[in-house]
């Protein structure tokens, strides 16, 4: 085999294993998502489920919709539930339109939500399920997802 082609060959090999390595879609529930459709929610790094939140660690959300609706502007809600109760999870910007939406948000449209989510140091090592809402200007909900996780030291 030509030398060219054996390197062709062995980047391709290298880029295709390069993308496994990178943020799968989780397995998500969908909460009650009525004025969007919720197509992929990654977090990273969270290479298994439940995913593994170390304290004193800021983990990447990106949740990609689209919208039924036409909203002016949307606002993020995060709560960590445990025994079917909803224990707000503050973030550090719950604006949606500072979150990679272009705002007004227009019906039909696509949209790619980027956030952080940090983990306290002083949060108890504990399972539970992340539970994230999108909120629009009816206060109805663009998307809502959970995900079980488990928060370590």
């Amino acid at each position: 085999m030509p030398a060219g082609t054996m390197l062709a060959l062995t980047v391709a090999l290298l880029l295709a294993l390069g993308s496994v390595a990178r943020a799968e879609p989780l397995r998500f529930v969908d909460c009650g998502s009525k004025d969007g459709s919720i197509t992929e929610v990654n977090v990273s790094p969270c290479p298994t489920q439940p995913c593994q939140l170390q304290k004193g660690m800021s983990y990447s959300v990106n949740v990609t919709f689209s919208s039924k609706i036409k909203s002016q502007g949307s606002t993020a809600k995060v709560y960590g539930e445990m025994l079917h109760v909803d224990i707000p999870f503050p973030i550090p910007e719950p604006d949606g339109c500072k979150c990679g939406i272009q705002c007004p948000i227009e019906k039909g449209h696509s949209y790619s939500y980027l956030n952080k989510l940090p983990v306290k140091s002083e949060y108890p090592s504990i399972k539970l399920i992340v539970k994230w809402e999108l909120i629009d200007d009816q206060n109805e909900m663009l998307f809502c997802w959970k995900i079980p996780v488990q928060i370590t030291s």
